[in-house]
C-alpha cells in the first residue's frame, strides 16, 4: 500500500495510446525502446517506483505549427511491483495500479522520457479500500458481456469473471476491451466505481448497436 504521504510531486509518465491503468489493478507492458528502458532503470532506484500511464492526444499542425503530441490532462500512476529481462535486454513489467493525478505541467529536463508535475488530491479515494457498486446486477451485465464477446469474436475465463469482485471484474473489462483511446480515457475519469460500470455498459450496448452497421460499411 503507498499513502498520500509517500505520493512524489513529480514523476516520469509513459504515454501510450489505448492503455488503461486503473487503481488496484495490474498492467502487463513490454518495454522495448531505449528511452523507455531508462526509465525503468531510473524507477527502480527510487523508493516509490511509480510511473504514470498516460494517453497522448495530438495537436493538428496549424499553419507553420507543425503537429504536436500533448498528454491528456488525467492519468494513472502504477507501481513497478514485476519486473524481468529478455535475454535481448527488453524489459517485461508489471505495474500494479496507485492512483489516479492530473497535470499540473510538464517537467523539462535531461531525460529520455517524459515527466509531470503532478496534483494527487482529486483522486484520494484511490488510496482508499476497494470500492463496491450496490447496484451492479451481475446476471445482466454477464448476458451483455456474453453477447458483446461473441460479436467481437473475444474470448476469456468465463468461469473467473463471474466470481470476481464487482471492482475487478469492471476495471479488468475497461482495460482490457478494445475500446477507442478516448473511450478508454472517459472509463478513467469515471469518479467513482458505478460510473464506470455505466460508462462500460454505454459503450457495451454501442458497439452491438453499430458493429453489424460498420461491418457493412468497410
Amino acid at each position: 500500500m503507498i499513502n498520500a504521504a509517500d505520493l512524489p510531486d513529480t514523476i516520469p509518465v509513459f504515454p501510450l495510446p489505448g492503455a488503461l491503468m486503473l487503481p488496484r489493478a495490474r498492467l502487463p507492458l513490454h518495454i522495448f525502446e531505449p528511452r523507455y528502458l531508462a526509465m525503468i532503470e531510473d524507477c527502480m532506484k527510487t523508493k516509490h517506483r511509480l510511473i504514470g500511464m498516460i494517453q497522448p492526444r495530438e495537436t493538428p499542425a496549424a499553419g507553420n505549427r507543425p503537429a504536436e503530441k500533448r498528454l491528456q490532462a488525467i492519468g494513472c500512476a502504477g507501481r513497478l511491483t514485476g519486473f524481468s529481462e529478455t535475454e535481448d535486454g527488453r524489459y517485461m513489467i508489471t505495474l500494479s495500479g496507485a492512483s489516479r493525478f492530473r497535470v499540473r505541467e510538464e517537467v523539462q529536463g535531461f531525460t529520455p522520457y517524459r515527466r509531470c508535475l503532478v496534483d494527487w488530491a482529486p483522486f484520494v479515494r484511490d488510496l482508499g479500500p476497494t470500492e463496491d457498486d450496490p447496484a451492479f446486477r451481475r446476471g445482466e451485465f454477464m448476458d451483455l458481456l456474453g453477447r458483446y464477446f461473441t460479436q467481437m469474436n473475444l474470448s476469456t475465463d468465463w468461469d473467473s469473471l463471474k466470481e470476481a469482485e464487482p471492482e475487478l471484474l469492471i476495471n479488468s473489462l475497461s482495460m482490457l476491451c478494445p475500446f477507442s483511446p478516448e473511450d478508454k480515457q472517459a472509463l478513467l475519469e469515471a469518479p467513482t466505481l458505478d460510473t464506470r460500470r455505466e460508462t462500460l455498459v454505454t459503450l457495451i450496448e454501442f458497439a452491438l448497436r453499430g458493429g453489424a452497421d460498420e461491418e457493412m460499411m468497410q
